[in-house]
C-alpha cells in the first residue's frame, strides 16, 4: 500500500543495526573499510552499490537524499555542503565552454554572480529574461543554449513562474529546465509534476527550518545526476554527515512547519495589503498577486515569504528595520523565527539601480520570511515598527 508524502518523510529510515535504535544513529566516518582485496577492488570499480568515503556518500546523506527524491518525484539525487554548491555542482557538471544559459532575471544575488562574474571565465554566457514577461524567452535562445534556468517564487520579490510553460519551452528547444524549489519545498510544489529535469534546494532554509546547519540538494533524473555525481565526487562539495542527519530528521517535521509558516503568511499578507502606508504586498496565494491563479495551480499553499512595498526607498527601509523589535533581522529565511530583511541596502546592494529594478527589487521592498511564532505577535511587531519609522519618516 502507497504511503502519503507526510508518513514517508517520517518513515523513511536506514535499516536499524544490531543495536535497534529508533532513531537512525549519526555516521561520523570518513571512510568505510573493506572485507579484502577482492572487496576493495569490486567496490572502487562500482560493481557494488556501497559506501567507500565520505565524500562520496555516507549512509545519513544518502537517506536525506532519498527522502527528497520521494517527495519531489525524483529518481536520484545528491547533497551538497550548502545550496550554493548544489547551484554550482548543476551547472559545472551539466555545461562545457562555450554553452549558454538562459534564466529569469529575478534569481538569488550569489547564483546572478555565478553567472555574470565565474562562468563567463570558463566561457560559459547567461542571457536574462523578464520574469514577468516570460513570452520573451525564447528570443535569448541560441544554437548553445544548454539550461533554462529559474525560481518559483523568486527571490526576493516573490514572484512565479509558469513551470509547465517554462517546461513547454524547454522540450521545444531540447533545453534542460532546471528549477530553484527553495520557497515552496516539496511539500507546496514538485516541479517535476510540471516537467522540469532538475530540482536543487538550499536545504538551509525551509528543509532545515530552524537555522542551525547548511546544506543544499539537487534531484531529478539518474543520467542527469549520475554525471552531477561524478563531478562532485571529485570537486568535494558534499555534504557532512551530521548536516545530513540533522537535515534528514527535519524533513519529519516539514509538511507541518510549511502549513503553519503559510498560513501566518497568509494572514500576515492580508493584514498588510489593509495598510495604507504600503504601496503593494506580493504573497503568491493573495488574489492581487499577478500570477495568482498560476500559483494556485502548481503549489499547494503560498509558502513563508512576503514582499511588500513601504514609501520612502532606502531610507525609511532602513529605519523599519531599526524599530523592529522582536523579529530577526537577518539574511536567512524558512526560519521557526521570523525574519525580516531589506534586500535594496543589504543582500542586493552590490546591484545597480537599474539590476534591482530588474529583478523586481525597489528601493522601498521589504522580504518577510514570516516564522511560526503566534501571529499575533508577529503583526503587532511590524505594525509598531511601521508606526515609528512613518513617525521619523
Amino acid at each position: 500500500m502507497s504511503k502519503k508524502p507526510e508518513t514517508l518523510a517520517i518513515r523513511t529510515q536506514l535499516s536499524r543495526t544490531e543495536n535497534q535504535e529508533h532513531s537512525v544513529p549519526v555516521y561520523l566516518t570518513s571512510s568505510f573499510v573493506f572485507d579484502d582485496a577482492e572487496d576493495m577492488r569490486a567496490s572502487f570499480a562500482e560493481e557494488k552499490d556501497r559506501n567507500i568515503y565520505s565524500r562520496f556518500s555516507n549512509p545519513n546523506t544518502s537517506e536525506f537524499i532519498e527522502k527528497i527524491c520521494l517527495l519531489e518525484g525524483a529518481q536520484d539525487g545528491f547533497a551538497t555542503a550548502t545550496g550554493m554548491a548544489a547551484v554550482f555542482s548543476t551547472f559545472a557538471a551539466l555545461l562545457q565552454s562555450g554553452d549558454h544559459i538562459v534564466s529569469a532575471r529575478s534569481v538569488f544575488g550569489s547564483t546572478h554572480t555565478l553567472f555574470t562574474k565565474c562562468f563567463p571565465k570558463w566561457n560559459i554566457t547567461t542571457d536574462y529574461f523578464d520574469t514577468l514577461k516570460p513570452e520573451t524567452i525564447e528570443q535569448y535562445i541560441k544554437p548553445n543554449t544548454k539550461i533554462l534556468y529559474a525560481e518559483s517564487p523568486t527571490n526576493p520579490a516573490v514572484d512565479i513562474l509558469d513551470l509547465a510553460y517554462l517546461s513547454q519551452i524547454a522540450k521545444k528547444h531540447k533545453l534542460l529546465l532546471v528549477i530553484d524549489n527553495c520557497f515552496a519545498t516539496p511539500v507546496l510544489q514538485q516541479p517535476i509534476k510540471f516537467g522540469a529535469d532538475l530540482v536543487i534546494h538550499s536545504a538551509t532554509k525551509m528543509i532545515d527550518g530552524q537555522g542551525r546547519v547548511l546544506g543544499g540538494v539537487v534531484v531529478g533524473t539518474s543520467e542527469l545526476i549520475r554525471e552531477i555525481y561524478l563531478f562532485a565526487r571529485n570537486t568535494g562539495p558534499a555534504l557532512s554527515p551530521f548536516n545530513a542527519w540533522l537535515l534528514s530528521k527535519s524533513i519529519e517535521t516539514l509538511h507541518v512547519r510549511a502549513e503553519r509558516h503559510s498560513e501566518n503568511a497568509l494572514k500576515l499578507a492580508t493584514f498588510l495589503e489593509n495598510d495604507a502606508r504600503i504601496k503593494f504586498v506580493k504573497y503568491p496565494f493573495l488574489p492581487s498577486h499577478p500570477a495568482y491563479e498560476i500559483a494556485k495551480k502548481q503549489m499547494k499553499m503560498g509558502g513563508s515569504v512576503v514582499a511588500f512595498e513601504l514609501e520612502g526607498g532606502i531610507s525609511r527601509g532602513r529605519k523599519f528595520l531599526d524599530a523592529i523589535k522582536m523579529c530577526s533581522l537577518s539574511a536567512n529565511l524558512g526560519d521557526t523565527r521570523t525574519i525580516i530583511t531589506h534586500p535594496a541596502s543589504t543582500t542586493h546592494s552590490k546591484l545597480t539601480d537599474a539590476e534591482r529594478l530588474e529583478s523586481g527589487i525597489t528601493a522601498g521592498l521589504v522580504r518577510i520570511s514570516v516564522g511560526l511564532e503566534h501571529i499575533d505577535d508577529i503583526k503587532a511587531d511590524i505594525l509598531q515598527a511601521l508606526d515609528a519609522s512613518a513617525e521619523v519618516h
